[in-house]
């Protein structure tokens, strides 16, 4: 039975911004074209317009300055009304799949437990813990080609498939970034978000299932984009030639030096600057408006047009990052893998900043 794609029209078929005006405190969606074909996509309080021209209606007329915004690059963050109604309608399949990359400590919470007695109908369980390489003595670093594409194959996902992520998190979004950047390293563009995570799904009201799916594995083909990582070397090397921004995303105890980093000693890499990644989210756990993020990066005089890596304390956090610049329209940020469990270990003492050591000493 073939399975309705339920797609937008995609980048070939989309026309620049025009004059079309989304009404305002939309959530980020993906919403059927409006009757001027206009599609609309938003981001908390910062909506975008991207005109769709009709055969015979000409190009969108140029908008005044005061209309424009930044283009939302792909989807990278859906609603959970959207992500409902494809559910309802049947569409999670093979062009269409959910993922909960839910992780939490052992002695806290389990993540695979919990998703079998609740989750989002459809969903399949994205296991962090075993989509990674397992031979390294640091957590969650990337697994081979190969074990990510044989993974995610057996999740009943191909290259065609529009992956939707999200997590449990009592923030409301946590591991879920780095599951889509991981999808995004290996080269699948079709990969989103679920704004606001599974506790806003539940506070919406929308169904939840402990039923299992059993997904019909998929043929999947990896190839690492270099450029959305960086390896503890090119790091080294930044640190001297300054060639690409850093930015931190871990609590500003530990960024400082003043706290523990969960049993490390803390302190950040030389350069970096500190964004803590709650930062981007609002009091209910979704991404805040591209206006908002864009001027928390201005606050920090981080300039999105030149080159940026993001680091934490194990790569996860550091996605975050990631994900606030693509929504401004900065799809190249790089996430330092290792990042301080790597860099703790490995670089020499000068390369570690502490206000901590500073005040002892």
């Amino acid at each position: 039975m073939a399975v309705a794609r339920g797609r937008e029209p995609g980048p070939s078929q989309r026309a620049g911004p025009g004059r079309c005006r989304p009404p305002p405190h939309r959530p980020l969606g993906l919403l059927p074209p409006a009757p001027a074909a206009a599609a609309i996509l938003c981001v908390g309080r910062g909506c975008v317009c991207v005109c769709l021209c009709l055969p015979g209606s000409g190009a969108p007329s140029r908008p005044r300055p005061s209309e424009m915004a930044p283009q939302v690059l792909g989807r990278a963050l859906v609603t959970a009304k959207w992500l409902s109604e494809a559910v309802r309608a049947g569409r999670v399949g093979p062009s269409l799949r959910i993922l909960d990359a839910s992780w939490y400590p052992p002695q806290e919470r389990n993540a695979r437990q919990e998703f079998k007695e609740r989750h989002i109908p459809g969903a399949s369980f994205f296991d962090i813990e075993e989509c990674r390489d397992q031979s390294s003595p640091y957590d969650f670093m990337l697994p081979s080609e190969s074990h990510f594409a044989d993974y995610v194959g057996r999740l009943g996902v191909s290259n065609d498939t529009h992956v939707v992520v999200y997590d449990g998190d009592k923030l409301g979004t946590f591991y879920a970034p780095r599951a889509w950047w991981m999808f995004r390293a290996f080269g699948h563009k079709e990969v989103s978000v679920l704004n606001g995570g599974f506790k806003n799904w539940v506070k919406e009201g929308h169904p939840v299932t402990a039923e299992v799916s059993q997904p019909a594995p998929a043929v999947f083909k990896a190839r690492l984009n270099t450029v959305l990582v960086k390896t503890f070397e090119e790091m080294i090397q930044n640190v001297g030639s300054l060639r690409f921004q850093v930015v931190d995303s871990r609590p500003e105890g530990r960024f400082r030096g003043t706290e523990l980093d969960q049993g490390l000693e803390s302190g950040h890499i030389p350069g970096a600057v500190n964004i803590p990644f709650h930062s981007f989210l609002t009091e209910t756990g979704h991404e805040k408006s591209i206006e908002e993020i864009q001027e928390i990066f201005r606050d920090k005089k981080v300039d999105l047009s030149k080159p940026l890596a993001a680091t934490c304390r194990k790569g996860v956090t550091a996605c975050h990052i990631a994900l606030a610049a693509y929504l401004c329209g900065k799809r190249d940020v790089a996430v330092y893998d290792g990042s301080w469990s790597e860099w703790f270990h490995r670089a020499p003492p000068r390369y570690k900043v502490s206000e901590l050591k500073r005040n002892k000493a």
